[in-house]
């Protein structure tokens, strides 16, 4: 795995360089003259998980989309439509990369969407920036995407809060409302977005006066749990933080349950997927939250127009907080290239870094100087199999 993804850093680099040369160390790339704006159309790149291990992920983000575009092609964008043009990364990081270098190089788009997780964004982070063009996560969640040690990435972007906000709002709802004095913490090693989110949440429990009576981590794919449950049992917390991805997570709360491991659990917007249910159960969903970026339980009317859109174009399939920040990404990305006035890709992101105020399903966005949205968070209660909208927690 290692060896793949330095690889795919290695290629990264290289064709970047070779996309760069190409035009001669002009001031600008051949895909920042054309911005993917020839004809009447816009190329706009989605880069995401299709398949392999998160595809429930890329798959929501590419409807979220898929909505928004007609309904922005309606009426067009400066005399010009939208036109998708998805990669699919395979839920790996070198996967990711190459993606990225496809769009940038051949596919010569306006602007890249995605990844969904927090890795398989940073492994397109450097391809954005060496071509300058802009990226926007929907859903990666960790600070280093946007802002790398002081340093802010200026093509990238995010359409989501980050990991030290949602970990903290986990950390004070289990000790305000939950009120429980001591937690386990259960992630999965080598993910980047797990692991973000459970240092925020440690560092803002110990502060609230928690205390963490154990720390576990296991490693993606892993399928028994068992071992790792019991030794977080044998420790009596009150409450587990587990920050993963719902493959993992669903057959942890299954196996939890049955060894008689019945606190509760709460992870972060890495639950949000139907499968999640299929996979460990309703009963054991039970006494379960997340922290998440919408619910389609919230009454706000936008967020029941959207609702209401999105099940009559998907045969009335609720929307999750996936297929809402993949629309929102739309709109985002939308926005910018309408007051940028053209396709030049620098213009596109000095406009997107611009954005102030727009109203979208998850919330109105506002970016702050790292390119981070400031914006809401939601929380939700599973129970018997369905996402309960509890409360909305303002940064």
């Amino acid at each position: 795995m290692k060896k793949r993804k330095l690889a795919g850093v290695f290629m990264s680099l290289m064709l970047s360089a070779g996309v760069m040369a190409g035009c001669g160390g002009a001031k600008s790339t051949e895909t920042s003259s054309s911005g993917g704006g020839g004809g009447d159309t816009i190329k706009i790149g989605a880069n995401l998980e299709l398949s392999g291990g998160v595809a429930s992920y890329g798959q929501s983000i590419a409807e979220g989309l898929e909505l928004a575009l007609d309904e922005i092609n309606k009426e067009g964008i400066n005399g010009k439509k939208l036109e998708l043009v998805k990669v699919d990364n395979k839920s790996e990081a070198a996967e990711a990369t190459s993606g990225a270098i496809k769009l940038v190089s051949q596919d010569q788009v306006a602007a890249i969407v995605g990844a969904a997780t927090s890795t398989n964004t940073l492994a397109q982070v450097q391809v954005a920036q060496d071509n300058k063009v802009p990226l926007i996560t929907p859903t990666g969640t960790n600070p280093d995407i946007t802002n790398k040690d002081g340093k802010v990435n200026d093509f990238v972007f995010r359409t989501c809060f980050i990991d030290p906000f949602q970990g903290t709002v986990a950390a004070n709802f289990a000790t305000s409302d939950l009120k429980v004095k001591n937690a386990a913490v259960l992630i999965d090693s080598s993910s980047d977005y797990a692991k973000g989110l459970a240092a925020a949440f440690k560092d803002s429990f110990e502060k609230n006066g928690g205390k963490i009576v154990s720390e576990e981590a296991y490693v993606a794919k892993d399928t028994d749990f068992r071992a790792t449950l019991t030794r977080i049992k044998s420790s009596n917390p009150e409450f587990v933080f587990l920050p993963g991805y719902y493959e993992e997570a669903g057959l942890i709360l299954k196996q939890a349950r049955e060894l008689g491991l019945n606190v509760p659990f709460m992870g972060g917007d890495g639950w949000d997927s139907p499968k999640l249910v299929e996979i460990g159960g309703a009963e054991a969903l039970n006494n379960t939250y997340i922290t998440n970026h919408y619910s389609s339980g919230d009454k706000d009317p936008k967020v029941q127009e959207f609702v209401k859109a999105f099940k009559a174009k998907y045969s009335d399939k609720s929307p999750d907080a996936f297929n809402a920040l993949g629309y929102d990404t739309a709109y985002f990305l939308a926005d910018a290239i309408k007051r940028a006035g053209d396709t030049s890709p620098e213009k596109i992101k000095k406009a997107l870094a611009e954005t102030k105020d727009l109203a979208l399903v998850s919330g109105n966005l506002t970016l702050d100087e790292k390119h981070d949205p400031v914006k809401s968070a939601a929380i939700l209660e599973y129970k018997d199999g369905q996402q309960q909208f509890k409360t909305k927690v303002n940064p």
